[in-house]
């Protein structure tokens, strides 16, 4: 066996391995879903039990968890967050990369900076505003600030410059083409790639938020999939069931799974044209 060949194999034994240990911690969700909270007291188990159905009737039927209202608003707030930060942000980086003004560098390297701000440290200020603005107990905080997205405008940022020649712009202006339909037809395709792997990073974050939502939500009715789950995993010893927790983040990781299969085949593309600039 050549030094080729067993290189090879080392790598394909280790990315074997790698998956394996991403993959278990899903395995081991899957099976303790079909068990009973008893079952899953006793220890780990390879064999999947019969209690899927229960968990999952006692799950929905829970009178004191809005199971259902809960999963429709976080994919709304994931939805749109996803929609609202990757149209601006394209917008956005378009601006910056197409047109020169004076403010050009300057208006960059702030959004740079606002970028290097943890969410937590303007997490306060962002509280008192919502509650002067009357938005305490609503949803429309915790998707709306997906327009201003620094993270996503610096991916298409550099995407654009690696995939976005200016000459397709000036062509379509010597076309007649104004600016705004040549964002939208001309651009918005070119730029689909970068769209699909910052959209499912957005989602992924947006749905599995729970510091804000936390922080603005009071209603059960609104109250988003991870305060659920957070409530469900804080309940007192008598109602407290293990069966319950790991169906409830079944259920919780479904959409995820929907989007990533829907939006994959963009990603690897994706993120290695947008990591590369010429």
């Amino acid at each position: 066996m050549t030094l080729r060949r067993i290189n090879k194999f080392l790598c394909y034994l280790i990315l074997i391995l790698l998956s394996i240990l991403c993959l278990f911690s899903f395995y081991l969700l899957i099976i303790n879903s079909t068990r009973a909270h008893s079952q899953i007291q006793k220890g780990f188990s390879f064999t999947t039990g019969d209690f899927f159905v229960a968990n999952l009737k006692n799950v929905l039927g829970n009178s004191e968890l809005p199971i259902v209202k809960g999963i429709r608003n976080s994919l709304i707030v994931s939805i749109l967050s996803a929609l609202l930060a990757t149209y601006f942000s394209v917008l956005t980086a378009f601006s910056i990369h197409i047109y020169d003004f004076k403010l050009k560098k300057l208006a960059f390297t702030f959004i740079m900076m606002v970028m290097m701000i943890p969410p937590q440290v303007s997490a306060l200020g962002f509280v008192r505003w919502m509650g002067r603005l009357d938005l305490i107990d609503s949803l429309i905080p915790l998707f709306m600030p997906s327009v201003a997205s620094p993270i996503v405008f610096y991916f298409m940022m550099a995407y654009m410059q690696s995939n976005l020649p200016k000459a397709v712009i000036e062509a379509a202006r010597m076309d007649g083409s104004s600016e705004f339909r040549t964002f939208n037809l001309i651009v918005l395709p070119i730029m689909k790639p970068a769209i699909a792997v910052q959209a499912i990073f957005t989602f992924v974050s947006s749905w599995n938020n729970y510091f804000i939502p936390s922080l603005i939500i009071r209603s059960a009715d609104k109250k988003t999939l991870p305060i659920l789950i957070a409530q469900l995993r804080s309940a007192d010893y008598l109602k407290f069931d293990m069966g319950q927790v790991y169906m409830l983040i079944f259920l919780a990781i479904i959409p995820i799974i929907i989007v990533y299969i829907i939006l994959s085949k963009y990603i690897v593309r994706g993120v290695a044209v947008g990591s590369v600039k010429e």
